[in-house]
């Protein structure tokens, strides 16, 4: 954080009355508290483009980081597009523009997309034509009216009946056999004394009109290949991938129960979706408890090392299993997460190429009880309070008193003095449960009473089995039939021990 702007915090630490008073830094790496090396890392990472592996106990920030780092990147200057290849279907081309191109192909195409008009606004015998007057009593409608709703006759014929003996039978032959309004029609217009061609199109309730220029420009288009964005230039730098499947993290070819028949069903272009990895593409791939994804760990170490990856149908049984775009982009940062007691499932490789261009991180637990870090503290209240939405603002005394219990949590769990503990998420959640109480009992602020409340009932259900039952075993043995008793691993010990032998009761 910035010196400066800390002193000037602390120097206004006595003036703060409640939460509302203190300010949340804007930018994310800076609501961060207690992890300054972890920080520093972060910043050579979002400028150097380096990978990243956090590793520490839930909520010591982890994930924070990595979102922030994502906001540190430039934005993405590329999109990914997927192309119809005539020649083999099943194998589509990949397409990569750059946001120039990207946005040059969007001014065309709106130059071609051509001007919306009322009806009423075209020429008479335009709108006739298209369906939406009636060329009986000149009664405008919608296009897809075939009889006009005030005369009742067909739109594009003209009234016969009564000028003879045989006008109704006529009439009604004309009603059956009159053609249906077109949905274009191609005529000239003089337009600064030159004739050019025009084209009005049924749009809707709307008429779409084609000058030369979006004609041209329509033919251009025309002689394109068919094409499929798969990740769009206006797109989050930041995906999460924890937990993904392989179809999520790597991407797949959607089934067509026709196979991707011309008439029927969709071509194989259509059908690809990317992955977690090409998403990523320019951005951050964050993956917390590595471990969880298995074998997948060696799927993310090919992508970082050729920062291109294929993707293909992945059910056997599916009709996309023989489509394949080959080299599809994924150059991403990496930033992997995982407990301490995780490390040994991480490939081996996969940490070699994050080490080898990259940091590994080893996340904070605690930090010195100093004024300044007691003022972070507070900030960290605060943006938990604001991050909620639904709780009051806390009292100084309220923020005391959960400095205090930070405290003693350093101690209980890390065995550190005079230190405030980083597990923050646990404190978060003793904030909201505060919060909860005042809001129920219609208090204005959070303060002392509440904290007090919020102890109690925010803790673990083994704390509370403890308490009512003296030990967890005992509570189990209360709540379990015989025959579960009986499969219970310390069922054995304890019905078969002397009284004056330990046991797990």
């Amino acid at each position: 954080m910035n010196t400066e702007r800390d002193d000037a915090l602390m120097k206004k630490l006595d003036e703060i009355e409640t939460t509302a008073d203190v300010e949340i830094p804007t930018d994310p790496l800076d609501r961060v508290i207690g992890q300054e090396e972890a920080i520093a890392l972060t910043l050579i990472a979002a400028k150097q483009r380096r990978h990243l592996l956090l590793v520490g106990p839930p909520g010591t920030g982890k994930s924070m980081i990595a979102q922030a780092l994502a906001l540190h990147m430039e934005r993405p200057i590329e999109e990914i597009r997927v192309v119809h290849n005539p020649e083999n279907p099943q194998r589509p081309q990949v397409e990569v523009k750059s946001m120039e191109e990207v946005l040059r192909e969007r001014e065309g195409l709106e130059s071609a997309e051509g001007e919306l008009i009322d009806p009423k606004e075209a020429p008479i015998h335009i709108a006739e034509k298209l369906g939406y007057k009636c060329v009986n009593c000149g009664t405008y409608s919608s296009p897809t009216e075939t009889f006009c709703p005030r005369c009742g006759t067909p739109k594009a014929s003209g009234n016969t009946m009564g000028e003879s003996p045989f006008g109704d039978i006529s009439g009604f032959l004309e009603m059956i056999s009159s053609r249906p309004p077109r949905k274009r029609v191609t005529t000239t217009r003089k337009r600064l004394g030159k004739e050019e061609v025009v084209v009005f199109e049924r749009a809707g309730e709307m008429i779409k009109v084609l000058d030369q220029k979006a004609l041209e420009k329509r033919r251009e288009l025309e002689k394109v290949s068919p094409r499929k964005v798969i990740v769009p230039l206006e797109r989050r730098p930041f995906v999460l991938a924890t937990g993904a499947s392989e179809t999520e993290l790597l991407g797949d070819v959607r089934h067509d129960p026709y196979g991707g028949h011309e008439q029927l069903g969709s071509q194989p272009y259509e059908r690809v979706v990317a992955g977690a990895i090409h998403e990523a593409h320019e951005g951050v791939l964050f993956i917390d408890e590595i471990p969880h994804i298995g074998h997948l760990q060696r799927f993310i170490l090919t992508a970082m090392q050729e920062k291109k990856f294929p993707i293909s149908g992945r059910n056997p049984q599916s009709a996309g299993a023989s489509v394949r775009v080959d080299a599809v982009p994924c150059d991403f940062i990496f930033v992997g997460a995982c407990n301490i007691q995780d490390l040994e499932h991480i490939l081996s490789p996969l940490r070699s190429r994050i080490s080898g261009s990259g940091y590994e991180v080893l996340m904070e637990t605690t930090m010195p009880d100093t004024e300044e870090n007691r003022m972070k503290m507070m900030q960290f209240i605060a943006q938990e309070i604001q991050k909620d939405g639904r709780i009051p603002h806390a009292t100084r005394g309220a923020v005391q008193n959960i400095i205090d219990i930070a405290g003693k949590r350093a101690k209980e769990i890390d065995n550190a003095d005079n230190a405030l503990t980083l597990r923050l998420r646990g404190l978060g959640g003793l904030i909201r449960a505060a919060g909860d109480i005042a809001v129920w009992n219609e208090d204005p602020l959070i303060d002392e009473k509440h904290i007090e409340q919020a102890l109690k009932r925010s803790r673990s259900v083994e704390s509370q089995i403890i308490e009512k039952y003296g030990t967890y075993q005992k509570g189990i043995s209360r709540d379990i039939s015989q025959a579960q008793r009986e499969q219970s691993p310390y069922y054995y010990w304890n019905e078969n021990r002397g009284s004056d032998e330990p046991g797990y009761m």
